[in-house]
């Protein structure tokens, strides 16, 4: 066992008297009921690439067992498909327009100066709040009415690039970002992710010793490019014997403002042929390691969580800030309204509630007032996210009607059968038939057969627009979790 050094002793043991004298003046709930706890967990760039959602070769064993005791959500959807834009969203529950929650730069404090944060609305009912890891995509945003601490970020050994020598790092440093992928021998806190987990798991302990209701994130950063984790997740999968995206081509009739992310060029290709097959097995073995190794973390929070006895008061969350392209149509990433970019892993666990699965259709949005209404804090105004607290007990019951998600020139709307997509600059559009194309190979917004199907997506799309801009008004929408039946 690491030993702690004085300064960070004292400093966690003053905090763990704060938090023990902010319990004893919190005022007592009706029956003396314990309000529930909250963990929220946030992973970037995870899409459903997960056991629990039919993904068998990825191997996901902890979120699984998250998965198999809570509700697994098949069809939900973020706001914006980029790390910051999508953050941003989720934590006011404010929808983006073209100039709000526009890409990965986005910060809720400039964006949505008038809204409320998530942590802050729990914090404001007296909880304590903690954000370890990548909550925020700035850590400094609505930082000092968010948090009860400073949130905490680990420093990311960027360079050089662990287990290379140095001349190697030399060169790799010209590519902006370093080499792609990575597998040292390592043991995980070795990386960023990994001290995330231990931080995480420490706060749990202070948390319990102080008993008062928490708001606790804990955000990952892998999948995330680039591909670093230790050797032993790697291990767990023969590259050879991955299988490819069975769909590399571009969809046919697609409209050429659709594209793919360019991220992955900002890093070294370890001289791989972007177009070689050789390349997509190496970056799905990337990105499965890398999901491993989070789940593992992840399953190490959760075992902190029960061993400490807090899981029996304690909702968790998983979320996924948006999906990725592995390979499908050649696209690496996210930064389009492909269904795929859109469509996010989302496992919530309510205690006392039974296991389930649904694929009722909700936003990332609608997180906010959800978790809201299990605590029993009053949501605030602005917030546009409807609770969606009846599911957890009616998981055929359909929610939405559609899902709204927008990146730069592109406004979307995806509903149980459709995929739709209308850009602002030329009016260019994409219809794909979830049913009979759920791969989005083709884009039939110009078919005749779907013509009446259009007009319908776009009248739903230009309502949510419309809805959108309204935030902060008094024609918001609802927060009472109504749905449609």
């Amino acid at each position: 066992m690491k030993q702690t050094n004085r300064p960070q002793f004292i400093r966690s043991l003053l905090v763990s008297w704060i938090l023990i004298l902010h319990a004893s003046l919190a005022p007592a709930q009706p029956n003396d009921k314990p309000r529930p706890n909250v963990l929220f967990i946030a992973v970037d760039d995870l899409r459903p690439e997960l056991g629990c959602y039919g993904a068998t070769p990825v191997k996901t064993p902890h979120i699984d067992r998250l998965a198999a005791q809570g509700t697994r959500f098949e069809r939900a959807y973020c706001q914006v498909p980029v790390c910051g834009a999508s953050r941003a969203s989720l934590m006011t529950g404010i929808w983006p327009t073209a100039t709000r929650f526009r890409n990965f730069d986005a910060f809720a404090e400039k964006d949505a100066p008038n809204s409320t944060t998530l942590p802050q609305t729990f914090r404001e009912a007296g909880y304590v709040t903690l954000s370890n890891g990548k909550i925020f995509h700035h850590p400094e945003d609505t930082e000092a009415r968010s948090w009860s601490e400073p949130a905490w970020w680990p420093k990311d050994p960027k360079a050089p690039t662990l287990g290379l020598d140095s001349e190697t790092n030399r060169r790799l440093s010209r590519n902006q970002r370093g080499r792609i992928f990575e597998a040292p021998a390592v043991p995980d806190d070795a990386y960023p992710d990994g001290k995330t987990a231990l931080k995480t798991i420490e706060d749990l302990r202070r948390l319990k010793q102080a008993g008062q209701p928490f708001f606790l994130g804990c955000g990952f950063v892998k999948p995330h490019m680039p591909f670093y984790a230790p050797k032993k997740y790697w291990d767990l999968y023969e590259r050879d014997r991955i299988q490819l995206a069975a769909n590399r081509g571009r969809p046919s009739n697609a409209p050429a403002q659709l594209k793919g992310s360019q991220e992955f060029q900002q890093y070294h290709l370890a001289d791989f042929d972007e177009n070689s097959e050789e390349f997509h097995r190496m970056m799905r073995h990337g990105y499965y390691a890398c999901t491993s190794y989070v789940d593992k973390l992840i399953g190490d929070v959760l075992a902190e969580l029960e061993r400490l006895d807090l899981a029996k008061n304690t909702i968790v969350v998983l979320w996924g800030d948006h999906g990725w392209h592995l390979g499908e149509h050649n696209f690496w990433g996210k930064h389009n309204t492909m269904h795929l970019s859109l469509r996010v892993p989302l496992v919530i666990k309510v205690p006392g509630r039974k296991p389930a699965s649904t694929r009722a259709l909700v936003e990332s949005s609608d997180i906010f007032p959800t978790l809201c209404a299990l605590a029993g804090i009053k949501v605030p105004e602005t917030v546009q996210g409807r609770a969606f607290t009846r599911i957890f007990d009616q998981p055929g019951i359909v929610f939405r009607e559609s899902a709204y998600s927008r990146f730069v020139l592109g406004d979307a709307i995806v509903t149980e059968n459709f995929s739709y997509t209308r850009y602002a600059d030329d009016g260019a559009e994409m219809l794909y038939d979830l049913r009979s194309d759920p791969h989005e190979n083709s884009n039939v917004s110009g078919h005749s057969t779907y013509r009446e199907t259009v007009e319908q997506m776009r009248t739903l799309l230009k309502q949510r627009q419309d809805e959108s801009s309204r935030f902060g008004t008094e024609n918001s929408p609802g927060k009472t979790g109504q749905t449609k039946t």
